[in-house]
């Protein structure tokens, strides 16, 4: 397929047989766990193709896994592709495929939540040690916080409940010269962030969100671009027997086919929610890099090309936590959950339930964060203004005790 082709055209024939071949429109889905040959020497000869897409053993994929995996190399811009059975398996396997005992991680202190504690509760038992660092730093600044035995610099941008914007092409190439490999949560960035021409070396995706699309999947996708890189990801994947459903990946290839449409639509509907809120008298901030004067909106405008319709929207002091959770409440038409990506709209609370360890991660008071779905924009702010009259009532409510974070 050709290199110039708009993404809304790669989504739509790549992972397919082809439109001049007599047959489906979608591939079929494949469900297998062994595999036949004709005789042993062809056995033997596949046995050590496992970093290839061969048809060997069900664990090792078949071709319904493959096809989603060329469909995110040409999303993502990447040569090799493992598909996992959870966004948080896109966290875990690169990090145990490039961290061991004795070895160090700086991770940014806007982590998905799931991550930070994968960092905080299981790493120290490998022997690894972590620091956390302001998401919105330097490379000049963060230069000092590399030790001899830094292995890995994570990335997440924008985080995924705070919205910091990174500077990731200054911070990759830092984490270069000091051969560290760089890896990414590209979530947010979908469709509009090529990490590897930005020098990643691992993007990391959660398929549950954008691209399967109708929050019914639970999936995750690991790409990169370097030959050496990937039979580390590949090989830690096959040992820690990361094997995702096929129907799940079929449910994935065929969100995808329309994953740009709703990217366009999503976006353009989140920014003109994201616009009215901003008006708000009760509101002090909303953090979403596509919208002008946004924290990180300049790295936004150089960096990417479009964007998710997840944002969060920080309220003044003198509403309280049980007066947010009231008008979360109040909502009609947006539901009250975790994750996003999906079809419809969701509202969360996440202000101060957020474990950090720099104060200046996220505005003191009370948050919520926004994912913009595919209702039409008028009615969810026709809901919002309505829902906002109960905030206001409710402003001098007493404050609730922190709650967990959600992913």
């Amino acid at each position: 397929m050709a290199d110039n082709l708009s993404p809304q055209t790669r989504l739509s024939h790549v992972g397919r047989p082809g439109t001049h071949i007599h047959g489906l429109v979608n591939p079929p889905v494949h469900r297998g766990s062994t595999v036949l040959y004709p005789n042993v020497a062809t056995r033997d000869s596949f046995r050590n193709q496992v970093l290839t897409q061969q048809l060997t053993y069900g664990l090792e994929g078949n071709p319904t896994h493959h096809a989603l995996e060329d469909m995110m190399c040409s999303i993502e811009g990447g040569t090799n592709c493992q598909i996992v059975p959870t966004g948080l398996a896109a966290i875990t396997v690169p990090l145990l495929a490039f961290l061991k005992s004795g070895d160090h991680i700086l991770l940014p202190d806007s982590v998905y939540g799931a991550g930070r504690n994968f960092t905080d509760d299981m790493l120290p038992g490998l022997g690894v040690e972590t620091t956390y660092y302001p998401p919105t730093i330097s490379a000049a600044d963060l230069a000092p916080l590399f030790q001899p035995n830094t292995t890995v610099l994570y990335l997440e941008s924008p985080g995924s409940y705070t919205f910091e914007m990174q500077d990731v092409p200054a911070l990759a190439a830092l984490a270069q010269s000091r051969n560290a490999i760089t890896l990414l949560d590209n979530t947010w960035g979908i469709q509009s962030f090529q990490p590897f021409q930005h020098g990643v070396d691992v993007s990391i995706q959660a398929l549950t969100k954008y691209v399967a699309g109708h929050s019914d999947v639970m999936l995750g996708a690991v790409i990169v671009n370097d030959p050496e890189i990937w039979k580390r990801v590949r090989t830690t994947a096959l040992m820690l027997g990361m094997y995702a459903s096929p129907d799940d990946c079929w449910l994935a290839l065929r969100g995808a086919r329309t994953m740009a449409l709703r990217l366009e639509r999503q976006l353009a509907s989140a920014l003109e929610v994201a616009t009215w809120l901003a008006q708000r008298p009760e509101v002090v901030e909303v953090r979403y890099p596509p919208l002008p004067g946004s924290l990180g909106h300049e790295l936004w405008k150089r960096d990417f090309t479009g964007g998710a319709s997840l944002f969060g929207v920080v309220f003044q002091p003198g509403f309280s936590r049980l007066a947010v959770n009231a008008m979360t409440d109040s909502l009609n038409l947006f539901g009250i959950g975790a994750s996003w990506g999906g079809f419809e709209s969701l509202a969360l609370p996440v202000g101060t339930s957020l474990t950090r360890s720099f104060g200046a991660s996220y505005p003191k008071g009370e948050a919520v964060r926004f994912h913009i779905g595919l209702e039409a924009p008028s009615d969810l702010i026709a809901d919002l203004d309505r829902a906002f009259s109960v905030l206001t009532s409710n402003a001098l409510a007493p404050a609730e005790p922190a709650q967990p974070e959600v992913s």
